[in-house]
């Protein structure tokens, strides 16, 4: 069930693509005739949007014979038709018009990737009228596609420009009225994006007071505004109804990020997020570096430079899709025993081989030659599949050994485990100053994550003195203190506004040093590391979807904003007028998001039968990159 609708925002943004890449014609799969070659134009957001739904080969089976970036030098090909696929700003339709008047194409599909504006439209038509290229301008079209989908259930606004709606942007506090409402108009321009390509008109719930809001009111008016200009509204016919959205509306469900610093800071335990944690991974492609052994170098000898080499963890990877959201030990382990049936069955191939080799012609050789050309035959077709199975393999390898030497250097269990705690409000087990100042334990920005965790989630933030102390140790220990600046301002704010959000009482049990299988000749020496296994507890951003979705009444949501675009007159009431749950809901979170609270939403749906989420966010940040801005934050 759940791949029956996770289908839903990848597979139409994917669709959507396909048939722009087909000159706006619907994509049909079976068609005998070769497609026309063309030659793909897009700028650096049109990438993005691409590269995670399309591999080079598919684009080749589109008939894309070349995929080039609009402000790069591209000689001109005057045969063939081109498709643009780009953001309607200036300096991009100065470079078509250019294009036209250069006689680059022979036509031209000129695709936006968010609507163009009438005067910019203009622009083209003049150009074209200048280059007599008017009949090259074969179509143009919006596309509202504006947002990029990482995953069948999570999609992230942008990632180039990111800065412009990140958690600082929309937190400085010396923004402008009029800085906020570009800000915003960003966002708001992308949701809206999101919910043509899904064909549905949400219902919105949001926090009252916070970016949050600008957001779901802004939303609110454009998206009434289309339903409203019956003649142009892109939520009519033959786009709405066809998913599986028809018979019930969505519920929006737009979250703040203050409502929650501590996720984001902390460290993880499932595959994905830790990749995403210590690793260079974004858009769904981690790179590596590959470390050269040092022990073949000669003395003497400059020693070799690290080889990057990239890696893309995709919905085909059938072993990324099972594990991206179990705990690492366990990751580990799945690892080896794929690689043991691997090798089984590699032995196999090699056993036949040396039969068929017919060593020493003697008489029963011959007889088991019939019986084993069936064998042959079915290992032989089984190669492809084989091969394909041993790169994952490989690949998986790689990218686990990888988090396994942070974990290890960092002793990232052990702030893992220490981190919970703190959240859930458990009783520790040992002083925070010990972890902060034992200098084998995690890098400086390890400390000041654990530290920070510590003071956000504390009932009463800790008396001066102690403070004193804790900051001497930071320092001692390398930290750079401007974030702790920001949290501290923010802390006391939000204590004049609300009481601090509970993460759920529960605790991670440890089972002990990990089983036997992975020190007996496994290639994961895990020995030391803690086999930590999760216990189900929801977010702060999982706990006020259930409330909402649920339509369970909380303190917490009350008074969360009502919106329908839909009914005529918008009467801001926090009251719903739908008292049954939602089958269907979005999550999305203004000022980032991260793996940890992806992967809590998905555990948490998975108890609920055919109800389906997707979570969204303005960007997607791990920890470094959040540390980053609260210490841009804090340095004002």
């Amino acid at each position: 069930m759940a791949a029956a609708a996770a289908g839903s925002i990848r597979e139409r943004q994917t669709v959507a693509l396909k048939r722009m890449l087909n000159f706006n014609v619907p994509h049909v799969k079976n068609s005998t005739g070769e497609p026309v070659w063309k030659v793909l134009i897009y700028d650096r957001f049109g990438q993005d949007i691409i590269s995670p739904l399309l591999s080079v080969k598919e684009l080749r089976d589109m008939g894309i014979t070349l995929h080039l970036l609009l402000h790069s030098d591209r000689d001109p090909i005057p045969d063939v038709p081109a498709v643009y696929f780009v953001m309607p700003t200036e300096e991009n339709i100065d470079r078509m018009c250019q294009d036209l008047r250069n006689q680059l194409y022979e036509s031209y599909y000129l695709n936006f990737i968010s609507a163009i504006s009438r005067s910019k439209l203009e622009d083209i038509a003049n150009a074209a009228l200048a280059a007599s290229a008017v009949t090259q301008v074969a179509k143009v079209f919006d596309q509202y596609l504006n947002f990029i989908t990482l995953e069948d259930d999570m999609f992230v606004l942008c990632n180039q420009n990111k800065e412009l709606i990140s958690y600082r942007a929309i937190n400085r506090p010396d923004i402008t009225d009029t800085e906020m409402e570009t800000v915003m108009d960003t966002i708001v321009d992308s949701l809206f994006c999101f919910f043509v390509t899904l064909g549905a008109v949400p219902i919105i719930r949001c926090s009252r007071g916070t970016g949050a809001e600008m957001v779901a009111v802004k939303l609110d008016k454009k998206l009434r505004e289309n339903l409203r200009d019956a003649r142009n509204s892109l939520f009519t016919g033959d786009t709405l109804g066809a998913g599986q959205f028809s018979f019930q509306r969505p519920l929006l469900v737009l979250v703040d990020r203050n409502i929650d610093l501590a996720t984001p800071l902390h460290h993880t335990w499932t595959y994905q997020a830790l990749v995403h944690d210590v690793l260079d991974f974004h858009l769904n492609r981690v790179n590596l570096e590959e470390s050269v052994g040092v022990e073949n170098i000669p003395a003497g000898a400059r020693p070799k430079r690290k080889n990057k080499k990239s890696y893309d963890l995709t919905p085909v990877d059938k072993f990324w899709q099972k594990h991206k959201g179990s705990p690492f030990p366990e990751v580990a382990e799945s690892v080896q025993q794929e690689l043991e049936s691997y090798r089984a069955q590699e032995d196999e191939v090699k056993r036949l081989k040396s039969i068929m080799g017919l060593e020493g012609e003697d008489e029963g050789a011959i007889s088991m030659l019939s019986d084993n050309t069936a064998k042959l035959t079915s290992a032989v077709s089984s190669l492809p599949e084989l091969l394909e199975k041993k790169r994952l393999i490989d690949l998986h390898t790689n990218v686990a050994t990888a988090v396994l030497e942070h974990i290890k250097a960092r002793k990232l269990d052990v702030y893992f485990e220490y981190e919970e705690k703190i959240m859930s409000k458990t009783t520790l087990d040992k002083s925070l100053l010990d972890i902060i100042s034992d200098p084998d334990a995690g890098t400086p920005e390890d400390k000041m994550r654990l530290f920070l965790i510590y003071y956000i989630s504390a009932p009463q933030a800790p008396s001066e003195a102690d403070l004193e102390q804790y900051k001497k140790a930071l320092t001692d220990a390398g930290c750079n203190l401007s974030p702790l600046q920001y949290i501290r301002q923010w802390k006391a704010f939000a204590k004049m506004a609300s009481t601090p959000a509970s993460y759920g009482n529960t605790s991670t049990k440890p089972m002990g040093l990990l089983s036997r299988v992975m020190n007996t000749g496994s290639q994961f020496v895990m020995e030391g590391v803690k086999n930590l296994v999760l216990k189900q507890q929801n977010l702060p951003v999982t706990r006020i979807l259930d409330n909402l979705m649920e339509m369970k009444s909380n303190p917490e949501t009350d008074d969360y904003r009502y919106f329908d675009p839909k009914m005529l007159r918008g009467n801001d009431s926090s009251v719903p007028r739908n008292k049954n749950p939602f089958q269907e809901a979005i999550v999305f979170v203004v000022g980032g998001g991260n793996y940890i609270e992806y992967q809590n939403l998905v555990d948490y749906i998975k108890g609920k039968q055919g109800k389906h989420i997707l979570y969204g966010c303005s960007e997607l940040f791990n920890a470094t990159q959040f540390i980053k801005q609260l210490s841009q934050l804090g340095q004002k």
